[in-house]
C-alpha cells in the first residue's frame, strides 16, 4: 500500500505515523522542551507543575514512540493548558504546543 493511502487511513482513525523525517514530530517535541524549559525556571508556586511536567513528558513519549492518538494529543492539551494556562510569561510556549498538535490533524506534506 502506499505511504499516502496508509497515512489517510490513520488519519481517518484519528492516528497518524510518527515516522523518522516527520517534520511535525521535530516540531512539536522541540515546542514541548521549550514549555517545559520555561515552566522549570518559573519562579514562585504553581498548584498543578507537577501535573503539567507529567504530562508534557507522557506527550513527548507519544510523540516520539510510534502513532500518536490526535484525540490523546488534545486531551493532553487540555491538561496541559489547564495546569499552566493562568500563567501569562507561559502563553507563548503553550500555544506552540497546540499548533504542533494541531499539525497532527493534516497530512505530512509530501505524502
Amino acid at each position: 500500500m502506499e505511504d499516502a493511502v496508509v497515512v489517510e487511513q490513520l488519519q481517518r482513525n484519528g492516528r497518524v505515523t510518527a515516522v523518522d523525517g516527520d517534520p511535525r514530530v521535530q516540531e512539536l517535541r522541540g515546542a514541548v522542551a521549550r514549555l517545559r524549559r520555561q515552566l522549570a525556571v518559573l519562579p514562585g508556586e504553581l498548584p498543578d507543575r507537577g501535573a503539567a511536567d507529567d504530562e508534557l513528558a507522557a506527550l513527548d513519549a507519544m510523540v516520539s514512540h510510534g502513532l500518536p492518538e490526535v484525540p490523546r494529543l488534545r486531551r493532553s492539551l487540555l491538561l496541559i493548558a489547564g495546569a499552566v494556562g493562568s500563567v501569562s510569561a507561559l502563553s507563548p510556549a503553550l500555544s506552540d504546543v497546540r499548533e504542533g498538535i494541531d499539525r497532527f490533524g493534516q497530512l505530512p506534506p509530501g505524502r
